[in-house]
């Protein structure tokens, strides 16, 4: 699958889900994120390692991590002879997962993905998805393998080479669908002296506060938030339509937009421009994080 061809032009609150079915359960997965879907018939089992980890299959002279969904999704195994695979890149990170079969590319508004009832941090579906015959539940596959190697998300320990400072009083304004993430986040940034945080888990929740604040307070609504971090996929309302409608109102621009996400890499940075993104950073880099706040905030306290 070459995704280059389907992606869709940042800001229109669209996006694109690959549907595939596992165990007889409809599941989906932002287009974004997938490089390609294959057909796999070599595996190298590896010893001692999470049981959720298939093993490694080589992919175009790559070694890539084969994750068992089956496994993840229903706590049975799967017997690997021949599996369909889609491997995606996300956090800097290849990965493949396996799956049962493909039911379609679909194009969707952010706003018609559901927030489910469980948004817990153990939840692994961000959105459901409702089709005439069907729910569809968007996986959170940044979780999933997040769960199973804990270093390659977001954690403290990228923060120490960050001089620790007495940052609270900063106002941040965090938003991500993620319950898992948005606690890693706080958690982390907590740790780098920052104590400030209005948390949303979706862009239009975030939009509907600005727009208040604005109202009330109009030029000088920078007194409440100095700086908005945000994800891209979110239910309602994505980050990159986010960004853009705050970037073209005539007051709302001023404030600095730090898009963080699994999906800043070169071949999708020109997305998050085009909005008008103050600055793109990739998850889980939290220490280039606290650098770009504090950049954006000093700019901001000179201009008020």
């Amino acid at each position: 699958m070459n995704n280059h061809s389907i992606l869709l032009e940042s800001g229109t609150g669209e996006l694109e889900i690959l549907e595939f079915i596992v165990n007889n359960k409809h599941y989906a997965i932002n287009v974004i994120k997938v490089k390609e879907v294959v057909d796999v018939d070599n595996l190298t089992k590896l010893p001692q390692t999470h049981p959720a980890i298939a093993g490694l299959i080589l992919c175009r002279q790559e070694i890539i991590t084969l994750v068992d969904l089956h496994y993840i999704l229903d706590g049975k195994k799967h017997d690997f002879k021949k599996s369909k695979v889609i491997i995606c890149e996300f956090n800097n990170l290849k990965v493949a997962f396996n799956i049962d079969n493909i039911t379609g590319v679909r194009r969707i508004k952010w706003d018609e993905i559901m927030k489910p009832d469980d948004l817990s941090e153990n939840s692994l579906v961000t959105g459901n998805i409702i089709f005439k015959d069907r729910i569809v539940l968007l996986l959170d596959f940044e979780k999933i393998v997040t769960d199973i190697s804990p270093t390659t998300g977001i954690n403290e320990d990228r923060l120490q080479e960050v001089n620790y400072k007495d940052r609270s009083n900063v106002k941040i304004i965090l938003a991500d669908d993620s319950a898992l993430i948005r606690k890693l986040l706080k958690d982390t940034l907590t740790k780098a002296g920052f104590k400030d945080f209005t948390i949303f888990n979706d862009g239009k929740q975030v939009l509907d506060y600005l727009l208040d604040l604005v109202d009330k307070k109009q030029e000088n609504f920078l007194e409440d938030v100095q700086t908005l971090i945000t994800d891209i996929e979110m239910p309602q309302m994505d980050g990159h339509t986010l960004t853009r409608k705050i970037k073209e109102h005539p007051i709302l621009k001023n404030l600095p937009v730090i898009i963080f996400s699994s999906l800043i890499t070169g071949d999708l940075k020109h997305k998050g421009e085009s909005v008008g993104a103050d600055a793109q950073l990739s998850k889980p880099e939290v220490g280039g994080l606290v650098d770009l706040i504090d950049e954006y905030v000093a700019d901001v306290k000179s201009r008020m």
